[in-house]
């Protein structure tokens, strides 16, 4: 059966140069607060955002009932139907919050999109860095950013940093934030201000593409 193509909402000015397509994580929609303060930041930077669900979530949106994601198939078809909607890919840059941005990095290079942007990368599976998953970034041609917090159980500044990764990759690390750039309480950090930091840094990675 095939998979049917996701609704888009959009965020920004309708005519720039650039497409960002971000999408959600395994476990919230894609009008999370998360992304919805990064869509709005790279949004009010000129650039077009769009952003989709996969089918998994968009099911449960409608009845509320929580599912696990779509089968690896699935997720890569929905990214790589949205690529052909809204393409041509040389225009695109494509990514998303850790599920949704690591299979924008499977299919990246095939379909030939601009740049890839991903915000806290799942490096492993909490409590499992020895099952690493980079094999496809130690071979990317894309340009590519990940912005990733320090603390990120799914892959922290002190346990992935060095990794053997691809040099197409580049990093912005935010300071004390974990897989949501949520910083301790005590550490005189908000929120709001490491999502400004990790839309500051997309913003300088896009337009330097």
């Amino acid at each position: 059966m095939t998979t049917p193509r996701p609704e888009i909402r959009f965020d920004g000015p309708r005519d720039a140069p650039r497409v960002v397509i971000l999408t959600h994580g395994a476990g919230n929609p894609v009008d999370s607060p998360f992304l919805e303060a990064i869509a709005g930041g790279i949004a009010a930077g000129g650039l077009t955002v769009a952003r989709f669900e996969f089918p998994y979530m968009a099911r449960q949106r409608l009845d509320g009932i929580r599912r696990p994601p779509d089968p690896l198939p699935v997720l890569r078809e929905t990214w790589l139907a949205v690529i052909d909607e809204l393409g041509p890919p040389e225009r695109l840059i494509i990514g998303g919050k850790s599920m949704g941005g690591r299979i924008a990095s499977l299919v990246a290079d095939a379909a030939r999109v601009r740049g890839l942007l991903c915000l806290g990368y799942p490096f492993h599976a909490p409590g499992r860095p020895d099952r690493l998953r980079i094999e496809h970034l130690q071979a990317l041609e894309t340009p590519a950013l990940i912005v990733q917090g320090e603390r990120d159980p799914y892959g922290s500044r002190e346990e992935v940093e060095a990794l053997p990764l691809s040099p197409a990759v580049r990093w912005h690390w935010i300071t004390l934030g974990d897989h949501s750039f949520q910083p301790p309480r005590n550490s005189g950090r908000s929120h709001d201000a490491c999502l400004q930091e990790a839309v500051e840094a997309s913003l300088a990675f896009l337009r330097s593409l």
